[in-house]
């Protein structure tokens, strides 16, 4: 589908015109927006708008990194959006001329609804650089969209922190190492849009950028603060991956001593139990009649005394 926006000359904004009318002399600016198109649609950024091929190459195949590419007449934009539910990057292309803006994304994307709306009723979007807006409007929806993912699993590392306390079970790992994922897959995105948002200020060749950067400014800072954000996150299931380790390793170290102990207190057992149960027949002790007892009973005071030992070394009290 091929929604259109137009603004005329004397401040008017136009909705569904058709491409051939958009070249009047009386459009100051206008946005073609190309949402899942079918083939013959998209083969408009062709016959139409004679875009180059290799920026089509972009919009056709999926998926390019966040990037910026300059041509004679206009500039190419790669953006990348976030899937709410699975995370996912989606692309969003946008190329920007000297008086009009062509988005191309092969999905719904809930951003351009929204920057349409907010061009529709911007009073900036009725100039000349309105284009300008159009694509500050777009960008600005997508980092801004960023934000209620980050601080959704924000809100999951603060229950798994506080309920970390005790509560090592396999299902907690699993959400933890998830949550990481969940960060790796963020950090690349945002990551990837910073370094494009710094480009984009930096560059030379954007002369129409230039003059709205204070806008592109404050994306770049809100991308900033983001990656800022992920990488706080990212440390603390980080330190709580490092608590769980070091709380295993405790309880192992734990269980390894109480096992130590108990193989210390009946090796000496063990070694009388083998001494008697051996097939001599010149063995005075087996005739003896309290034998078995005495036995028995000097076992048991092995026993009891290295368990004293053991405890006045202060080798058990160590793990209660």
């Amino acid at each position: 589908m091929i929604h259109t926006l137009a603004v005329t000359k004397d401040g008017s904004l136009v909705h569904g015109l058709e491409l051939e009318q958009l070249n009047g002399e009386n459009i100051l600016w206008y946005w073609v927006d190309f949402s899942c198109p079918s083939d013959e649609e998209a083969s408009f950024l062709d016959s139409h708008f004679n875009f180059h091929h290799l920026a089509i190459e972009d919009c056709l195949h999926l998926l390019q990194r966040p990037k910026l590419d300059y041509y004679d007449k206009y500039n190419f934009f790669v953006l990348h959006v976030l899937n709410q539910d699975t995370l996912a990057a989606e692309e969003i292309d946008l190329f920007i001329g000297e008086n009009y803006i062509v988005s191309f994304h092969l999905a719904e994307i809930q951003e351009i609804h929204n920057a349409r709306e907010q061009v529709a009723s911007s009073k900036d979007a009725l100039w000349s650089e309105g284009h300008i807006h159009a694509a500050y409007f777009i960008i600005d929806e997508i980092v801004d969209r960023y934000f209620p993912v980050v601080y959704m699993i924000e809100d999951r590392l603060d229950e798994l922190d506080n309920d970390a306390a005790g509560n090592w079970t396999r299902n907690f790992v699993e959400q933890l190492f998830d949550i990481r994922e969940e960060l790796l897959k963020l950090r690349r995105t945002v990551n990837s849009m910073r370094d494009l948002l710094y480009r984009i200020l930096n560059s030379t060749h954007l002369k129409s950028f230039k003059n709205n950067q204070i806008y592109f400014t404050d994306i770049y800072d809100h991308l900033l603060k983001l990656s800022e954000m992920i990488e706080a996150n990212r440390e603390i299931t980080a330190d709580i991956r490092d608590s769980y380790i070091s709380i295993n390793s405790d309880r192992m170290n734990t269980i390894m001593t109480v096992l130590t102990i108990m193989t210390a207190i009946f090796a000496p057992l063990t070694f009388i139990v083998g001494i008697y149960g051996m097939n001599f027949d010149n063995m005075p002790e087996l005739s003896w009649r309290y034998g078995y007892f005495i036995v028995l009973g000097v076992m048991l005071l092995i026993g009891v005394v290295m368990f004293r030992w053991f405890k006045k070394k202060g080798w058990l009290d160590l793990y209660k």
